[in-house]
């Protein structure tokens, strides 16, 4: 057997400034050849999944591509050349039994609305009858040159995305029964016109814990794979918003009863997946009054994970200025900050203008930094392996980093992009987030993945960025209309 495994994943969000081209694919890891198995074997990521099931089946490997960004604006027509163009011409060369992709569903490029589509869709017109798996994000948006190109499609049932292995192990081991003439997969797959907010996404909250149960209802029902997805609202194209996706064992009246249930579920919860705001300057005070930590503090409009500029000081001003003390923040990105900690040396005490070097044209708001006197705690190269249930056994590259201490806050400054879903990003910097008051986490809900044991509250902090749930501020041009809740149709 001779199988070809490749990786291709960027959320887009398309009001995002934060240019997307190859070098932010490279600076996170793009892996070909022999590199790809080294990366992620033994990984718990959907290409660690599908390595594994090869390895059982005594199969020939071939990895043209494995390549992921962190969430951030349009990809460039250059960078999604550079993706594609080794997967399509490995898939060219022919010879393959079948294709395990581990793709995202919401890539946005220069040169197509539907990333992932495309590249399906490209590969279907150069082997028609080539079996293949894809696993997607929870947050697909998902689309019918998707699903018509590929002969399984399944998503995370987990967010923060936990499951990310067990998922592709799933539709992995079902394209190869299928191989195997043990299976005949099909599929049925439906939207709903919802653009559910990310911040209501949360699998361990209401609704999507009632539909994640529905999907496994349905698959301990004899249906091969079940899911509901999310969706990505901050990707102005057509299908944006909440779908669902229905792989049946050669019953496609099955799939589709199932599908349609889903689908109608998604609709008739659609007020629930609206998030309804608290005025800053209130949820901080709040946060003043509770005196047992750690307490987590959502950031969770400038979420880099989300495509934020991980550098709007909104909150964090917010928060000094009404004096919380025992704070932990991760993290600010700001590279010209931590080149002069660098040149400061650690023990050294200076003033920054921290954050604020990125304007948002797309939500109408200039860079504003910060001006903060504190101490250089700590220096890194930001380099560290995450131990947690998410990305579980992948190398971190945060670039040069530093801990800068106003003696009420402890702020963690990174030279690339990343979220704080691992305390990884805490422990690495000589902090130990278990005995802070406070974490200020720029992130929504992958947080959990890390911290929720650790969180004795949590509060939601409505600052500025281009992750805002407000949807007024968002400016949709391409999005399919009517959708829920921009367009009240069907008000519950």
């Amino acid at each position: 057997m001779r199988l070809l495994i490749a990786m291709m994943k960027h959320e887009t969000n398309t009001f995002s400034p934060i240019v997307t081209d190859w070098a932010r694919f490279d600076s996170w890891g793009a892996y070909q050849g022999g590199d790809v198995i080294s990366a992620f074997e033994h990984t718990g990521m959907p290409v660690g999944a599908y390595i594994e099931l090869a390895r059982a089946e005594n199969a020939e490997i071939v990895t043209p591509m494995a390549a992921e960004a962190m969430p951030s604006g349009i990809v460039t027509a250059d960078a999604y050349r550079r993706l594609t163009e080794p997967i399509l011409e490995a898939v060219a060369r022919g010879g393959f039994d079948a294709a395990l992709l581990d793709l995202h569903g919401a890539m946005v490029a220069e040169t197509t609305d539907d990333g992932e589509g495309t590249l399906l869709e490209s590969i279907r017109r150069l082997a028609p009858n080539l079996p293949i798996a894809v696993t997607c994000d929870l947050h697909c948006n998902l689309t019918r040159r998707m699903v018509e190109n590929c002969t399984a499609l399944i998503g995370y049932k987990t967010y923060p995305h936990i499951d990310m292995h067990k998922v592709a192990r799933q539709v992995g081991r079902i394209v190869l029964d299928s191989v195997a003439g043990k299976t005949a997969p099909v599929m049925a797959w439906g939207n709903a016109p919802l653009l559910s907010q990310t911040l209501c996404q949360g699998t361990a909250d209401e609704p999507m814990r009632t539909l994640i149960a529905m999907t496994r209802e349905a698959e301990k029902d004899g249906l091969l794979a079940a899911t509901v997805f999310g969706g990505f609202p901050l990707a102005d194209m057509p299908d944006a918003g909440s779908s669902a996706v229905v792989v049946a064992d050669g019953d496609a009246a099955q799939a589709a009863a199932v599908r349609d249930g889903l689908v109608a579920a998604l609709w008739e919860r659609r007020a629930d997946f609206i998030y309804k705001p608290e005025p800053l300057r209130d949820a901080v005070a709040r946060a003043a009054k509770l005196t047992d930590g750690p307490v987590i503090l959502l950031d969770h409009a400038d979420n880099c994970g989300s495509g934020g500029t991980q550098d709007v000081m909104t909150v964090v001003e917010e928060v000094i200025r009404q004096g919380l003390e025992g704070v932990a923040v991760a993290a600010v990105w700001d590279p010209e900050a931590v080149r002069r900690m660098q040149a400061a040396g650690i023990g050294a005490t200076i003033t920054l203008d921290l954050g604020g070097k990125t304007d948002m044209p797309s939500i109408g708001e200039r860079g504003q930094p910060l001006s903060v006197t504190g101490r250089v705690r700590t220096l890194t190269d930001g380099e560290w392996v995450v131990q947690g249930p998410m990305y579980t056994g992948v190398r971190v590259h945060m670039g040069p980093s530093a801990v800068f201490d106003t003696g009420k806050v402890k702020i963690v400054v990174v030279s690339r992009h990343h979220e704080p879903w691992d305390t990884g990003v805490f422990t690495s910097m000589g902090i130990l987030p278990e005995h802070q008051r406070y974490l200020l986490l720029k992130s929504r809900i992958h947080y959990r993945a890390g911290f929720a044991a650790l969180a004795k509250a949590t509060l939601r902090l409505d600052g500025s960025g281009v992750t805002t749930s407000d949807n007024s501020k968002l400016q949709f041009r391409k999005l399919r209309r009517p959708i829920y809740p921009l367009d009240r149709i069907n008000e519950p």
